[in-house]
């Protein structure tokens, strides 16, 4: 049996930082991204576990990798040695990584506490483009994104503009606007005439 390994890779945005695995952790290309302890709950064991770190803001998993977010109150030179240890012995012990796949989101249980409801996704109709877009995007731009620590996920198109969803360390990093705009844009107008616009999901 391989001994598992895991070292920590910094990231294009300063507040994540990737931990590699020498093992799949997820399947089939699939990735998931938890933003607090509520939404990790009944889907990933680990990801809770995570998100009792009273440093860490977010968990990303895809692959053989999971990109943590920290908060800003802390520095990585702090905490990387501990949050490499707590997840390299928790795929030692052969830990659930991830129980079931987040489907629709759950209803906020507390909203009437204040807590407002997440905004309903927008739905977009099935279009022609469809698979094109996504051939080119999972041919030139997945392997760069998740080299990265992140993720990109075609949404739909409408009217010449096309919508994806930035996870990981590219949501909310400075530098996948670039990316977003001078690189993913620019491909997908140079092979698909139609393509006026590409924009990031804002729900």
């Amino acid at each position: 049996m391989v001994p598992i390994t895991l070292y920590a890779e910094m990231t294009p945005n300063p507040l994540t930082m990737k931990f590699v695995a020498n093992k799949y952790l997820l399947l089939d290309d699939r990735t998931v991204q938890f933003e607090s302890l509520q939404e990790a709950k009944g889907y990933s064991p680990l990801a809770e576990a995570l998100f009792q770190f009273p440093f860490v803001d977010g968990v990303f998993m895809a692959g053989n990798f999971i990109t943590v977010t920290r908060t800003n109150n802390v520095d990585w030179d702090f905490i990387v040695m501990e949050l490499r240890d707590f997840i390299r012995e928790w795929l030692v012990n052969g830990k659930d990584v991830l129980i079931m796949m987040p489907g629709q989101k759950k209803p906020v249980e507390n909203a009437a506490a204040g807590e407002a409801e997440k905004p309903v996704r927008k739905e977009f109709a099935p279009s022609d483009f469809d698979e094109p877009i996504i051939m080119l995007l999972n041919e030139y731009v997945r392997p760069a994104v998740e080299n990265d620590g992140g993720a990109i996920e075609y949404v739909g198109y409408e009217d010449g503009v096309v919508t994806v969803e930035m996870k990981g360390s590219c949501s909310g990093c400075p530098s996948s606007t670039a990316t977003l705009k001078g690189g993913i844009e620019q491909l997908l107008k140079s092979h698909i005439v139609e393509v006026k616009e590409v924009v990031a999901l804002t729900v």
